[in-house]
């Protein structure tokens, strides 16, 4: 009897046991490998689970009910949420009053949820934007892009990502969703700001350097837009049909080395397409050559709402369910929306077999092996040793040494900069000098220093006296907006709008809302793209109107498409025939506080519809604050003037000119025969040709971060000297673009007969208060193999009076190849920095399979022959050249 219950007790151990073996979540055990723990974790998933490791937005868990996230999420974009649009909005807008305590810790508190109480306990990734700095309250503001680009110097741009890598990841930000790589191929496109310019090769190396400082610090890196999301005249997100050649050896490469000597372990796609495919759903581009031929083992993400786009903007799926199975299959891993209802349009085809299950988990466990290698099973938050340690950050020295570094001094005629010491009154025009604009993707940095304040704050103990004028105006508006507290409907402000679909107004509305302004470009999609079609629609408004005072108002509309006004039931303007973008006033008499029946009618017929109710009441006397400014100059000895653009996503530019009466101050200060400056601020070429002859200089601080204002000044006084570069083309007139310096040889000559095919300002231009010279170019021989590294070796020599630093530039010319190659390419740099009659020889190594190409049959090969080295300081100034043979 003892033995028999032995043995069952004996046997019921075992059973237990081995039970509990099987059972036992190998993927919680940091022991075992990464690719065990994913395979374990991937089998006890469910199909919604996988799913909403697919599923990215931006929020927390204050806005939708924590037990919504039972299945758990890939990650959040914390205190973020969109900016409207349905489930097609793009924008997303940030919660600028958290500071970094605060997002720490309710980060930590998210996550806390998911992995104590989601079902598997999986983490998730936070995320946010941190292209030149952390979009956060208390990150720090570096230069734009552009400008760090700008300053040539990939040692700088690893010292600023570290301390942007620093400052994420002490908040608990996992993910970045940067570095913009694509390149800016034309500078009309809105987004060239936020780019590294133009070149490949230069892009490449800042991007490298970018992403390897956070990828070093556990830090998730996000090239973007692939590919290739400026298309012709400079558009955003415009279809690209260009070559796979073309495409291959200069869109793509940025991505190539991102991924293979940066190691990002991320990429998000752009929303144009490519070869008639979206890019968020092109089977070429994320599965034949990103995952197949690169190799690339981390995961793919949407811009955000791209992957509809298929759906509402492409039409290349017929609804978003469609849209999501042609993406997931097509090679995207994770959908990036912008807001949390969105799931259920993209969910289905995950659940009913119209994405294969090989390839969802395939999806997932992307996103799993990144989990796992960021150790946030096992390390999931933030300490509050790394809360007190963000605390006693100050990364402002380096903002400002990087702004420094990035300024390009376009001209210095009769040696205008630095500011004669004998100066005694300066007068600072331009509303750049106050504003510390920052540029796109921006958070608001910390304690900015504008350009005003900057130069008071070098200047307060050197008895010159600072005059300040706003005087010139670059959003100059003939009218402006009727405002929302003078329109109302009931008791409500704004207009009651009924929107119907079809173009006669006729039947009953497809919905009805209160529109607080008329003021709509909806360029994209509809109203409401879930309610009415992308064209063939028309809307009326109805309300009051409140006259703010009595006259005689213009009061009109502009628009692109047919419109209506109607004043108290009479008609005031009839523009019903389809035209393009239209302005029709009339003159009205308003008695102040009167209000009166207003009826605005509109329609649409083919998409891209503008409508803007519009008045002149309000404008700003332009004159006056012009004249004040110029009459300020008169006294002054000298006169700086800020000029500036608007430009940014959704904002590509039809004119490079500084827009507003900006050109005209210019042009009357110049006739005071004084000493002029002008500083430029702005991401992007910026057009000088009928002024810079009027003045003396021309600095361009692209958005030089929070302490630009300050390094503006060092500047302009001379403290410190300019050496950066441009990375960008500066064209004479828009009519060349797209100019880029490494464009291939044409059938006949560059030139156009009223113009020349020159630049205004070339490729890696820039001045600096010091001369150089380079001579001796040495090379180590001048025969080699493809897999050798050719070292060229130059002196540089301080041939002026003050410190300062130049980049030696290499590039290379195929003297003779099977198919056309550009006319030069950049292949090598370095900066140096040099004391006035000071001498040092630089080394710059190029390994020649660098100067691969594709040929005939599309391989990548180095063909054997004759190739040219030239060195210099800019893309139009090579005076040493030796020639090399490749065997």
């Amino acid at each position: 009897m003892k033995l028999i219950k032995i043995t069952v007790i004996v046997l019921s151990f075992s059973s237990v046991y081995l039970y509990a073996q099987k059972e036992k979540r190998l993927y919680k055990d940091s022991k075992q490998s990464t690719e065990i723990r994913v395979q374990d974790l991937l089998k006890r998933m469910t199909p919604e689970e996988k799913f909403w490791q697919c599923f990215m937005i931006p929020g927390d868990l204050d806005n939708v009910p924590k037990d919504k996230y039972r299945h758990g999420i890939f990650g959040l974009q914390v205190s973020a949420g969109n900016q409207g649009g349905g489930a097609a909005g793009q924008m997303l807008t940030y919660n600028a009053n958290e500071d970094a305590e605060k997002l720490a810790k309710k980060i930590n508190a998210i996550q806390k949820y998911f992995v104590e109480e989601s079902r598997l306990g999986i983490p998730i990734i936070p995320f946010d934007e941190a292209l030149h700095g952390l979009v956060r309250e208390g990150a720090t503001a570096f230069p734009q892009a552009i400008g760090l680009a700008a300053s040539f110097n990939p040692d700088l741009m690893k010292e600023v990502s570290s301390a942007i890598a620093k400052e994420s990841k002490l908040r608990g930000i996992r993910q970045i969703l940067t570095p913009v790589v694509n390149l800016a191929s034309d500078v009309r496109w809105g987004r060239t700001e936020e780019t590294y310019g133009e070149d490949p090769f230069l892009t490449s190396l800042m991007g490298v350097s970018f992403v390897s400082s956070f990828e070093n610090q556990g830090i998730i890196t996000t090239p973007k837009h692939f590919l290739a999301n400026v298309g012709e005249g400079g558009r955003d997100s415009y279809p690209i049909h260009w070559s796979k050649r073309y495409l291959e050896e200069t869109h793509l490469v940025p991505f190539d080395k991102a991924f293979t000597t940066g190691k990002s372990r991320s990429v998000m796609t752009s929303y144009n397409l490519l070869d008639g495919r979206p890019s968020t759903a092109n089977h070429w581009l994320l599965t034949e050559k990103l995952k197949k031929e690169w190799n690339f083992k981390g995961f793919v993400i949407s811009d955000a709402s791209a992957v509809g786009g298929a759906n509402v903007l492409h039409f290349t799926a017929k609804d978003y369910d469609d849209a999501s199975a042609q993406a997931i299959n097509a090679g995207l891993d994770v959908i990036f929306q912008t807001d949390y209802q969105h799931y259920k349009l993209f969910i289905p085809p995950f659940l009913d077999g119209r994405i294969s299950q090989n390839r969802i988990d395939d999806a997932v466990a992307r996103v799993l092996r990144a989990k796992f290698e960021l150790g946030l099973f096992e390390n999931p938050y933030i300490s509050g040793k790394d809360i007190q340690e963000l605390k006693k950050i100050n990364h402002k020295p380096l903002a400002e040494k990087a702004a420094v570094e990035s300024f390009v001094l376009l001209q210095n005629n009769n040696g205008t900069l630095p500011v004669s010491g004998g100066v005694k009154r300066i007068a600072v025009i331009g509303t750049d000098a106050t504003d510390a604009r920052l540029g796109g993707y921006s958070g608001p940095g910390n304690n900015k220093v504008n350009i005003l304040q900057g130069i008071k704050n070098f200047t307060k103990d050197k008895n010159i006296e600072i005059l300040y004028a706003k005087g010139i105006t670059w959003d100059m508006k003939d009218f402006k907006t009727v405002p929302a507290d003078l329109l109302s409907f009931g008791n409500k402000k704004g207009l009651h709008g009924s929107y119907f679909s079809n173009s006669v107004l006729k039947d009953t509305p497809a919905f009805e809302r209160q529109d607080e302004q008329i003021n709509f470009k909806w360029t994209l999609y509809s109203p409401d793209p879930e309610k009415l079609q992308t064209d063939n629609y028309s809307i009326r408004w109805t309300g009051k109107l409140k006259a703010p005072e009595s006259g005689k108002y213009q009061l009109g509309l502009g628009g692109n498409d047919g419109f209506r006004l109607y004043l108290n039931g009479k008609p005031v303007i009839d523009q019903w025939e389809k035209l393009g973008y239209s302005t029709k006033t009339a003159v009205v008499d308003f008695v102040k506080d009167q209000q009166y029946d207003i009826v605005v009618e509109f329609r649409e017929n083919r998409g891209e519809a503008n409508i803007e109710l519009i008045w002149n009441y309000g404008i700003d006397n332009y004159q006056k604050d012009f004249d004040e400014a110029l009459k300020m100059a008169q006294n002054a000895d000298h006169i700086i003037i800020t000029a500036g653009i608007h430009e940014g996503e959704f904002q590509d530019r039809s004119s490079l000119s500084l827009p507003g009466n900006q050109e005209k101050m210019i042009h009357e200060v110049s006739k005071l025969n004084k000493p002029v400056t002008v500083v430029l601020v702005g991401g992007s070429a910026i057009k000088t040709t009928t002024w810079k002859d009027k003045v003396g200089a021309i600095l361009d601080v692209w958005y030089p971060g929070e302490e630009g204002g300050n390094a503006v000044a060092k500047v302009l006084f001379g403290v410190e000297n300019p050496s950066g570069k441009l990375p960008i083309t500066f064209p004479v007139e828009e009519g060349q673009l797209p100019l880029t310096y490494n464009h291939h040889p044409t059938g006949r000559g560059n030139d156009y007969y009223d113009l020349s095919g020159e630049p205004l300002y070339p490729f890696g231009f820039g001045l600096s208060y010091t001369t150089f010279e380079m001579s001796d170019l040495q090379l180590d021989k001048t025969k080699y193999s493809d897999h050798e590294t050719i070292t060229a070796k130059v002196m540089v020599k301080n041939t002026g009076s003050k410190a300062g630093s130049e980049v030696i530039q290499l590039y290379v010319k195929d003297l003779l190849a099977s198919v056309s190659r550009p006319v030069i390419e950049l292949k090598g740099l370095k900066k140096v920095h040099l004391n006035p009659g000071e001498s040092k020889q630089v080394t710059i190594e190029v390994p020649v399979k660098d100067f691969r190409f594709l040929d005939e049959n599309m391989k990548w090969t180095v063909e054997k022959g004759t190739y040219r080295i030239m060195v210099g300081n800019s893309s139009k100034n090579l005076p040493l050249k030796r020639n090399i043979e490749v065997e």
